[in-house]
């Protein structure tokens, strides 16, 4: 009888602790791994950091020049499963691959009018002082993005080796998985 009392309590006790790291994983605080060098020197190919999900779970926009978690699937709707399942528990339980997560800087909100003159980035007519990019982009034709409602423009830090906004479109909010912390 006492086997059976220890067993359940084991039982009981990892699925709390199964049921705690979904919740916090799906609404608070997850990590993630660097995948590329888009981000150069800011982050390295492989390096884990780690993500604020506030800003997915209560719908609100992170700030200019953070770095953001995204899922690049932008031509499709995200919904309460894909957070479920985006999970690294479930993505190590399916051996899920999640090379749609992409790591970027935030550059441009709502209504924000965003101009590539001369290797210079301008947000709303002024140059954006970006100290953290690698190095000038090599792009040299002019370009202009205006930011629809509800989304957000994102590039990464070693522009001439980043997939992002200028590529895969404006980012919707819900796109947004979360903003790093550390």
């Amino acid at each position: 009888m006492t086997i059976l009392k220890k067993i359940r309590s084991w039982i009981s006790s990892l699925a709390i602790a199964f049921v705690l790291s979904l919740i916090i994983g799906i609404f608070l605080f997850q990590p993630y791994k660097v995948d590329g060098h888009s981000m150069d020197p800011t982050l390295r190919d492989n390096q884990r950091v780690y993500v604020s999900k506030l800003s997915h779970t209560f719908s609100y926009f992170p700030k200019y020049g953070d770095i953001v978690i995204i899922d690049s699937r932008v031509d499709r709707d995200r919904d309460f499963m894909d957070d479920v399942m985006d999970n690294p528990l479930f993505q190590l339980i399916l051996n899920k691959d999640d090379n749609y997560f992409y790591v970027k800087r935030v550059i441009g909100k709502p209504g924000d009018v965003l101009e590539l003159k001369e290797h210079i980035l301008y947000r709303n007519g002024i140059p954006l002082d970006e100290p953290y990019v690698k190095e000038a982009m090599n792009e040299s034709d002019e370009e202009k993005w205006v930011v629809p409602d509800k989304h957000i423009f994102v590039m990464g830090d070693n522009r001439n080796n980043s997939e992002d906004s200028r590529a895969i479109g404006y980012i919707p909010l819900n796109h947004v998985i979360g903003t790093k912390v550390l």
